[in-house]
């Protein structure tokens, strides 16, 4: 089974994405920050990351940068999921080593797809 890190600090948004992606037969794990992402992918590198931008602590494109960094940590595929939709943000995500990039709101279809498009599905 594939494992997916799923990081905000929006409980409800973890919510959702843990239904999502447990009945695309994913492993969840989930952490509130970048700080907390970080910590758990020490201690077990997941093969798939959607990350949120904003967030208290560390936000995602500070996390992205250090895991990149991080002995496997370009193993993951990362998809970036947050509300910073303009073009200069989502090229600031790319360079800093995202795969692919979701806005919110999301549903199933939308995360699908994505998914599907890194080669995790």
């Amino acid at each position: 089974m594939k494992s997916c890190l799923v990081v905000d600090d929006s409980s409800v948004i973890r919510k959702v994405a843990r239904r999502i992606l447990e009945d695309m037969s994913f492993a969840i794990t989930e952490a509130e920050d970048g700080e907390q992402a970080l910590r758990a992918c020490l201690d077990h590198m997941p093969d798939a990351i959607l990350l949120d931008w904003n967030m208290p602590v560390m936000d995602g494109i500070e996390f992205l940068g250090k895991l990149r960094k991080l002995d496997g940590g370009n193993a993951p595929k990362v998809v970036f999921c947050t509300t910073e939709n303009d073009v200069g943000h989502i090229a600031k995500a790319i360079r800093a080593g995202a795969n692919e990039y979701i806005m919110k709101p999301f549903d199933r279809e939308i995360v699908e797809a994505k998914f599907q498009e890194v080669g995790l599905i």
